[in-house]
């Protein structure tokens, strides 16, 4: 793969951080070493000691002294060594990525932690997507994607979805209209990114079936495509065996994957990673070097110490509870849609994730419904616009979250809901 034709020209300039480099450096070398060049601060100067953190399904994690000096400290903008080789190793475990034992510059997998998914996202975005470029995805979407991508100028173009996620046809007829044999042409506008959301997409709900990836990624090879595999919901599924990934099918290294612990660790510790070919990671990480200098290192020393006290068993057997809770949850909501909506909405039951997406018989756009009727009504949903690459179209849609209320809850959202929708018709 020749990766450097996807890079920007601002993503192609980044230079590797001197500062940055002898940090690291210094992190890596023995305690004999005198090292008068990092401008890093005193830690016996900070006024944190120690810290103790109680865990519901394991070992406390406790910081001493000199833990808590190394937590409070500057760190790799990579990411700590021993987070990093356990995600490296489950990646293995999950995804068997063929890419695994390639050469660095033939794509060998590489990681990298960043601040959360979105950070991944957004540096990735940045390093490929030009003004003028286009650009395709699967809306309606993420509105975190759509709010990274469209101030970069690019062309967004949607590739038809249903339940089951991008339709391989669908973004066939889209790909026709350029010659596969011409897109490295000098002046080709074919596009060089494809971005979706494999597992329980935000809003949709729709997770994408092994055949359909596979379909994916033939034509992403014949027009010598990168693929962003968006996939935080990927613990989140309901069903086993999980579908396989786009990365265990990656034989050329043209995915990069975004993962994120957000859902089954903590949102607010801000803990995600990048997974894909190393010459590009390399150039994620010298966006770091250059903005947020790396992850918190407490945060990410505190993840670690939880994930090699449970080992790989114990962080699955973790996920298995979160996957109960959120079933649960799931099948609540589609009992109350059963119960009210049945008559003036439609929906498809999601197999992974925490949304359910509501089309509303009858009512051409949901915006005005939901921000002023459902607002006096005490009930709150997402209007389904945000979702879409023009969020100005009229959509009849809402997005559900069943993450955070009770089933009680749920169930009179959707009484309330029901006789707003009826008032409506």
């Amino acid at each position: 793969m020749n990766y450097a034709r996807f890079l920007t020209a601002v993503s192609a300039a980044r230079k590797p951080s001197a500062i940055r480099i002898l940090t690291e450096l210094q992190q890596r070398s023995p305690p004999s070493l005198i090292s008068l060049a990092g401008g890093a601060p005193n830690p016996n100067t900070f006024p944190f000691q120690s810290a103790t953190i109680t865990v519901k399904n394991g070992p406390t994690v406790t910081f001493d002294e000199v833990a808590m000096k190394r937590a409070l400290q500057y760190s790799a903008s990579s990411g700590i060594p021993e987070l990093l080789t356990w995600m490296k190793n489950l990646q293995k475990n999950l995804h068997n990525p063929p890419t695994a034992s390639y050469t660095p510059e033939n794509g060998q997998m590489d990681m990298c932690v960043t601040t959360g998914s979105q950070e991944g996202l957004c540096k990735l975005f940045e390093m490929l997507v030009n003004p003028g470029d286009n650009v395709l995805l699967d809306a309606p979407t993420y509105s975190g994607t759509l709010a990274a991508l469209q101030p970069l100028g690019c062309n967004l173009i949607n590739v038809p979805s249903d339940q089951h996620g991008m339709i391989p046809a669908a973004l066939k007829e889209v790909l026709s209209r350029w010659d596969p044999s011409e897109v490295h042409s000098p002046g080709s506008t074919a596009p060089k990114i494809l971005y979706t959301i494999p597992n329980g997409g935000n809003p949709t709900g729709a997770s994408m079936t092994a055949q359909r990836k596979q379909e994916v990624y033939e034509l992403a090879r014949q027009y010598d495509m990168l693929i962003i595999e968006d996939d935080p919901y990927y613990f989140l599924q309901f069903d086993k065996p999980w579908a396989p990934t786009f990365l265990s099918m990656d034989v050329d290294g043209r995915i990069i994957r975004t993962d994120s612990f957000s859902k089954i660790l903590s949102s607010g510790l801000r803990i995600g990673f990048v997974t894909g070919p190393k010459p590009l990671v390399d150039r994620v990480v010298l966006h770091i070097q250059a903005s947020t200098m790396h992850t918190s290192t407490f945060t990410q020393l505190m993840v670690s110490q939880l994930l090699h006290s449970w080992g790989q068993e114990g962080f699955l057997q973790h996920i298995d509870g979160v996957i109960e809770f959120y079933r649960k949850q799931r099948d609540a909501m589609i009992g109350s849609a059963d119960k009210w909506l049945k008559d003036v909405a439609e929906w498809h039951a999601p197999s992974a994730g925490m949304f359910l997406w509501i089309k509303l018989k009858g009512i051409a756009d949901t915006q005005q419904l939901i921000m002023k009727k459902a607002l006096e009504k005490e009930v709150l949903l997402v209007p389904g616009g945000v979702f879409m690459i023009n969020s100005s179209d009229p959509c009849p849609y809402v997005r559900a979250a069943f993450s955070l209320s009770t089933p009680e809850q749920i169930d009179e959202a959707f009484r309330r809901l029901s006789s707003l929708i009826k008032e409506a018709l």
